[in-house]
């Protein structure tokens, strides 16, 4: 399996892309910016999209890859696109984007019998099987209803991807059972906007540090995400002196992560 970073920064300016991976040709996990960077015929590959909570930095490329390859899967008869998500998630998506006002119901074009896109719910704790590969849907604090999740490869460790996330006991319980070769956490905001770190239920390096002391294995690489753009030097100089025995770099837009034995 291999994941690309279609985007990972916390909002959008030139080279600077919003949350979403690829995780081989046909899994979306997040819809941010990024997806807009993939081929038509790229998009078109998708299965299922994967969506950690409603924010439009992580869904606002739902509709817009509907509407682009409806027209190709139609003519391919390709099932609906998948989208999966928390309900809260799911209901925050039909009221306020797939509305007919922001956007056309999607779920029910070009008919409502064969629509381009269909929505299914998951919990936290739940473990998908997407054409053979795993995915647990793991807990985040958020100012909405949100999670993670671990790609759970059948040799080697998991990678796993915090979402958007508060301090967060739960994760790091669910964690110490389960191997993690990759994590993928993130840290919006610098020290010095620690008060809204807190009130945007977001991380800062210092609070990021005490996370990871958390995070008991060793050999575990870690990448920072949602970053936003502009911070990234002054947040990675902060989370080099808060003193965390972890190697840590920020992740980047393109790169390519492999998950498990190849």
């Amino acid at each position: 399996m291999n994941i690309r970073v279609l985007g990972c920064s916390g909002s959008i300016a030139a080279g600077s892309r919003t949350t979403s991976f690829l995780l081989d040709d046909d899994v979306l996990i997040d819809a941010g910016s990024g997806v807009g960077d993939l081929t038509l015929e790229e998009m078109a590959r998708i299965d299922h999209i994967l969506i950690s909570h409603s924010h439009l930095d992580h869904v606002l490329s739902i509709g817009l890859l509907a509407d682009s390859v409806l027209r190709v899967r139609r003519a391919a008869g390709r099932p609906p696109i998948q989208v999966h998500a928390l309900g809260a998630t799911l209901e925050a998506l039909k009221a306020h984007i797939f509305n007919n006002v922001i956007w056309p119901d999607f779920t029910r074009l070009p008919s409502a019998e064969q629509p381009v896109l269909a929505f299914r719910r998951f919990d936290v704790g739940d473990v998908l099987t997407l054409e053979g590969r795993r995915i647990e849907v793991l807990s985040a604090l958020h100012t909405v209803p949100a999670c993670g999740f671990a790609v759970i490869p059948a040799e080697g460790g998991a990678w796993v991807f915090t979402g958007d996330t508060a301090p967060n006991p739960a994760l790091w319980a669910r964690l110490k059972s389960l191997p993690v070769a990759t994590l993928v956490i993130e840290t919006a905001f610098s020290d010095e906007e620690h008060a809204l770190a807190e009130l945007s239920r977001h991380l800062s390096p210092s609070m990021l540090a005490r996370e990871l002391a958390q995070l008991e294995s060793p050999d575990t690489t870690v990448f920072i995400t949602h970053i936003k753009p502009g911070e990234v030097e002054r947040v990675m100089r902060e989370i080099a002196r808060a003193g965390i025995a972890h190697q840590l770099q920020a992740l980047q837009s393109g790169q390519n992560m492999a998950v498990g034995a190849r």
